[in-house]
Formats: C-alpha cells, structure tokens, sequence
C-alpha cells in the first residue's frame, strides 16, 4: 500500500459500479485511495460504493453520472468536491460496444446513426468533458493530477463489426497524447490503457457476443474458440484485477515521468 503513496489520494472512476471501473475502484480502495463511483446506474454506483467501505475501509461516494451531459458531469465534480475538497486522480472508463455491421444485406445487424451517436457520445464525448470539467479544478488548485483514459488496443488494429467502438478508442490515443502536451506545463499528467482481451465484462456479455459472432458470420461457439486462436504470447485472456494494478501504478507518483502514452495491457496480443 505505501509503496504507492495513495492513501487518502481523491479518484473519480466513471463507470464504476461495474466491470473493468469496478475493478479499477476496488484496485485504487485497496492502496488506500478516497473513491467516486461515477455511473448512470445509479443503484449500481451506490452499492459499488457501500461495498468498497465493507470491505475496505475509508471514504467512497457515487455519484450518478451521465458523460454525456455536462450537466452531469458538472455535477459530478461538485459532489466529489464537496465531499472531498479536491481531485487528484480521474479515470475515464465509461464506454459501449455495440457491434454492428457498416451494411448488412439481410438488414439485420447494421450500423445506424443511432448507434453510432450513441457510442461516439459516450465514449469519446464522455472522455471529453470528464477530463475538461476535471482538469479545470486540477489546473487551479495548482497541485497536479492524473488524467487516466481507457483506450483499447482494437482503437489502433481496427475490429470486423466494431467499426464505431475501435474509431471511438482510435480517438483515445491522440486525446492522451494531446492533452499532455497542454497540461504537461500544469504538472497534470494524461496517460491511457489499451486493454487486449480480457475475462468477462458488461462488454464481452452474451449479447454482445451474439451481435459480434453474426456481424463476422460465425457461431457464438465459434467466436470464441477464435479467441483461443488469436495470438496471445502469455496463453491467457487479461484480468480485470490486472488492468486495475496498471491503473494504481499509473496514478501513482511511481510513474511519475510517463505521460501522453497509452500502455498495452493485452499479454502480447497480435493477429499474427
């Protein structure tokens, strides 16, 4: 725990209360850090909220979130403020995947405005007034900060049927590396993490993997034994608990010369 010096450290964690965000939440509790569970599941965010004070101890609030609002989120940086009194640490996890065709010719799995909108609106529009409304508070406290975005490593290879969810993620990339240059001179830090394939999460449901075996015109059963093909040099999908451990180290002062890159956390993964 001390080794990181983040105790008492103030997070906010956009979608929080479940997958990847629950695992970054229950990560940065466990070093000692003061948790805003941020999400549109409102109940889901409190009790994300009420478990990591069971079973770890310390301060941590929700907040339901909507990053697509500004009105939201401002909401969401007053609370953590009030509570609080600063912000130290901003993890941009909210996201969606729905996996659609570009055109489909049986008209059954395509891309629509819609979708489209709805994705880009949160995953990459989200990004963009989280880190905006938080880097505002960062800027004037003139204590620094870190500004951590959740990329993909689809977001650099592209992905057959997520054609909007790896652009969204694509978009990550230069955002970190953008805003580092602007608020490098503000001693905040922007960095991202580019998850590969990981356990099961909100993204890799049932549903999701239905919609995506068909947009590449598979089985379900065959989707998944592709998994098992891809080429993971470490013979294993990720961990939620792994992306979180590279989170807490990001965060922390141990890193404190890496910034405006987005670290790979995929075992090695290629499509070689």
């Amino acid at each position: 725990m001390g080794w990181l010096n983040l105790e008492r450290k103030v997070a906010i964690v956009t979608g929080g209360a479940s997958g990847i965000g629950r695992a970054v939440c229950e990560g940065l509790a466990q070093v000692g850090a003061r948790l805003v569970v941020a999400d549109v599941n409102e109940k889901a965010a409190q009790e994300a909220a009420a478990e990591l004070k069971g079973n770890f101890g310390g301060e941590h609030i929700f907040t339901k979130t909507d990053v697509t609002s500004k009105t939201s989120v401002d909401a969401m940086v007053k609370a953590t403020l009030d509570a609080f009194g600063c912000i130290d640490i901003l993890v941009n996890n909210a996201g969606i995947n729905v996996p659609r065709l570009l055109v489909d010719p049986a008209g059954k799995e395509e891309l629509t405005e819609e979708i489209w909108d709805r994705v880009v609106s949160i995953n990459q529009k989200g990004v963009f007034l989280c880190a905006q409304a938080v880097a505002r508070v960062m800027i004037k406290s003139n204590n620094g900060g870190v500004i951590i975005n959740m990329a993909s490593e689809s977001g650099m290879e592209g992905s057959e049927g997520q054609s909007a969810y790896a652009c969204t993620k694509a978009a990550i990339y230069n955002l970190t590396r953008s805003w580092a240059k602007e608020f490098g001179k503000h001693n905040v830090r922007v960095v991202g993490v580019a998850p590969g394939i990981l356990e099961a999460t909100a993204l890799r449901s049932e549903e999701y993997e239905r919609a995506l075996a068909y947009t590449r015109g598979i089985t379900v059963e065959k989707l998944r034994e592709k998994y098992k093909k891809i080429s993971i040099p470490l013979g294993r999908s990720g961990k939620l608990s792994e992306v979180a451990n590279t989170v807490c180290f990001l965060a922390s002062e141990r890193s404190s010369y890496v910034h405006g890159t987005v670290i790979n956390v995929s075992g090695g993964k290629t499509r070689a």
